[in-house]
């Protein structure tokens, strides 16, 4: 657990990386990331705060591996960033393969590492791990 929250630390300081660049700098994200498409300003910064939400649950789930609902929430981040990027290179040709790998690696990271598939919150209920009960 601990190693996986030093993981999750990690992952959420490069995330920390693309909102600056989502913010700032949208042509270096562009060059990183999307660089078979146009991109405007309110395209990085969209970019930029959905990045910043998938940080900011790296830094709790890092703390907190422990709270089942987290964890699937921050589990769930990195598939569904994994699914948005192979749309984005499959389907809608926006990224380079050498990108893909840059981005995807991290993704494909949490759904491969070791103590991620054997994490013993991963093998919830899904109904308790959202805490509802019905009757």
């Amino acid at each position: 657990m601990k190693a996986l929250g030093y993981w999750l630390m990690v992952v959420g300081s490069l995330r920390l990386a693309a909102v600056w660049f989502g913010f700032f700098n949208i042509w270096a994200l562009r060059l990183a990331v999307f660089s078979q498409t146009t991109m405007s300003e309110v395209h990085g910064r969209t970019f930029g705060v959905w990045t910043l939400l998938t940080c900011t649950l790296c830094f709790l789930c890092a703390f907190n591996p422990e709270n089942k609902p987290l964890y699937l929430a921050t589990f769930l981040s990195f598939i569904y960033a994994l699914g948005h990027f192979l749309t984005e290179y499959l389907f809608y040709h926006t990224m380079t393969v050498a990108n893909l790998s840059t981005v995807a690696f991290f993704a494909g990271m949490a759904c491969g590492n070791h103590q991620t598939l054997h994490h013993p919150l991963l093998h919830v209920d899904c109904v308790d791990a959202l805490g509802v009960e019905f009757p």
